[in-house]
């Protein structure tokens, strides 16, 4: 039998693993779903969510992956026969989602190289977003450049590819996001706001005008962003565990995760709201996920004067490094699921991919022009081609992954499998009760109130 590959280090493991989790949903929704539920609020719920909600999902994926040695494809199976259509589920969600990841990381390798050059300005103008994207070319060529990139990393494996790539790239993308952060917060306007007052806004709790339902909705917003921040239900976790060297501290590992993407969603507020807010108002905080990156946000550069190039490139670029290390970890996810089922080389499970994301991923830039249409979701939100595979792969099946996931750890195989793999070096596990409650009873009542929500049920 061929030998694994393994991460080289914890550390490895532990960049590798953040990168994934520190992506486009951190950079754009995070921010807005903080100004949309009560700033210090959301911030508050989140955290809890994250410490615990959080904890106890990556926990349980990671060590199912370094217990079976198998990607999402296949591990659920061999821990249990009964259980496989979990990792058929876990892997047809990065499967959705690598297509039109990477045609948004083309969005914004696009808005780079506007910004880099000297012509962002441009991308202020009413429209410019949208006869971009409604364009036949130009989406679908930074399309296949951004693909292309995600497969190559891929393609060099795991030490020599993904953990090489997160080493260089995770340092770079963290001082980014605290030199803008910083930047952001000194930020003054004519009219009397700061940078400083949009930051209260962020982080300071309000519960002006809200019920008990508002709050309850809060609950579930912050849910469903700890989906997108810490890449659980999408096998990522799974197969990157099962990279996992078993001499590894793995609560350690999780415990760090777990930390850095908190610090940088965290961070990524502080670089968006308070530049917006001084800019563009709390109006123009509304913005929400294209829109905000995309639309909002080139205005506020373009407000900064001739500074303002600058400080677009620079977040431009840094959005499109954290893109990079998320869609490399989908695709390895789902790359690693075709190795381990199939047998075949790394080579041609990523060609494979990579082609069937290609394809996918024109229908999908064609649903803004040739393809264009509009359906009502079951939530109450009108969606174009990319809304409904986002949809399907964030809203119904990540919840039935991680609903299924709580039944085979917390009644099948028992917690005490996922903890005896978690301290198999003599390691303590400082959650353990706390693991244990969540993953038998509170979680899977959480993910079933989540699932309802998305089907409009609640």
């Amino acid at each position: 039998m061929k030998e694994r590959n393994t991460f080289s280090s914890n550390l490895g493991f532990i960049l590798s693993a953040a990168g994934s989790a520190v992506g486009l949903g951190n950079i754009w929704r995070f921010p807005y779903l903080a100004a949309k539920d009560g700033g210090g609020l959301f911030l508050a719920v989140y955290i809890v969510l994250a410490l615990t909600f959080g904890f106890t999902m990556l926990i349980a994926e990671v060590a199912i992956g370094r217990k079976t040695k198998q990607s999402c494809l296949t591990a659920y199976g061999k821990l249990n026969k009964k259980s496989g259509w979990i990792g058929v589920f876990g892997c047809v969600v990065p499967f959705l989602i690598l297509p039109y990841y990477c045609i948004i990381g083309g969005w914004l390798l696009k808005y780079c190289v506007i910004f880099i050059t000297g012509a962002g300005e441009a991308a202020t103008a009413d429209g410019y977003f949208g006869s971009f994207i409604s364009g036949y070319a130009q989406p679908i060529v930074f399309d296949i450049i951004f693909l292309t990139a995600t497969a190559l990393v891929v393609y060099f494996g795991v030490e020599k590819g993904i953990e090489k790539f997160s080493k260089v790239l995770m340092p770079i993308l963290l001082a980014a996001v605290v030199g803008i952060a910083l930047f952001s917060l000194g930020l003054d306007d004519v009219d009397g706001r700061s940078g400083m007052d949009g930051f209260k806004i962020y982080v300071v709790p309000s519960i002006e005008g809200m019920g008990v339902k508002d709050i309850f909705f809060v609950v579930l917003d912050a849910m469903g962003q700890l989906f997108y921040s810490i890449s659980v239900a999408m096998g990522i976790m799974v197969t990157y565990g099962s990279y996992l060297r078993d001499g590894d501290n793995l609560v350690k590992a999780v415990n760090r995760i777990e930390l850095f993407d908190t610090l940088v969603a965290f961070l990524a507020g502080v670089m968006v709201i308070p530049a917006v807010y001084v800019f563009l108002g709390r109006e123009g905080m509304s913005a929400a996920g294209p829109g905000l990156m995309f639309v909002a946000l080139p205005k506020v550069f373009a407000q900064m004067g001739s500074t303002g190039m600058f400080v677009g490139a620079a977040f431009f670029v840094m959005a499109l490094f954290a893109a990079l290390t998320s869609s490399v970890s989908i695709m390895e996810a789902v790359v690693s699921s075709f190795m381990d089922r199939f047998g075949v080389s790394r080579a041609k499970a990523a060609a494979a991919e990579a082609f069937a994301a290609l394809a996918i991923g024109i229908l999908i830039c064609l649903g803004y022009n040739a393809l264009y249409f509009e359906i009502k979701l079951p939530n109450g939100t009108a969606a174009k081609l990319l809304d409904i595979f986002d949809y399907l792969s964030n809203n119904i099946l990540m919840p039935i992954v991680e609903i299924g996931t709580c039944i085979l750890v917390g009644w099948i195989i028992s917690p005490e499998a996922i903890i005896k793999e978690a301290t198999k070096n003599g390691e303590k596990f400082g959650r353990k009760a706390l693991f244990v409650l969540m993953i038998k009873f509170v979680a899977p009542i959480m993910l079933v109130t989540l699932l309802l929500g998305a089907l409009g049920v609640v």
